[in-house]
This record gives structure tokens, sequence and C-alpha cells, in this order.
């Protein structure tokens, strides 16, 4: 079973072929339902977690993590006055 650790645009590869003939969807949200977009026909589908994760084969390419920057501290102080 794949890792169920996902994030919004992680590209996967569910287990059947979509009806346009694309193989590759990006996440486009998560929550209590997966919001997914077919690569080829840019077809949207909603499917609740449980169900993404039975139909889910691979992460064929993660999203690149958000990274944070480091929080200066002054910049407000210097607005104030």
């Amino acid at each position: 079973m794949p890792s169920p650790n996902f994030q919004v645009g992680d590209t996967v590869r569910l287990r059947k072929q979509h009806a346009c003939g694309g193989w590759e969807w990006v996440i486009v949200r998560t929550g209590a339902d997966i919001g997914i977009v077919c690569q080829t026909c840019k077809r949207r589908l909603l499917l609740p977690r449980d169900k993404f994760r039975r139909a889910l084969k691979q992460v064929t390419k993660s999203a690149e993590p958000i990274v944070a920057e480091p929080d200066d501290g002054g910049a407000l102080a210097d607005l104030s006055g």
C-alpha cells in the first residue's frame, strides 16, 4: 500500500485508466475528500479519502515542500514608528 502522506500538488497514478486515456492526476484539494484533476482532459473528481487511498497506485511526483521564510522580527518594529 502506498504511503497515505500526500499533499496538494502531488502527481499520482490511479489503478484504473481514466475514460479519456489518461493515467496522471494532480491533487488539488485535501481534507475529508480528495480533489484530483486528470492531466489529459482536465476533468475534476472529488473522491472520499478512503476510496482515493484504495484507488491510488503510486505517487509519481511529489510537490515541492513549502519552506517558510525565517522571521527577521525587526521589520514590523521599524514601521511602527
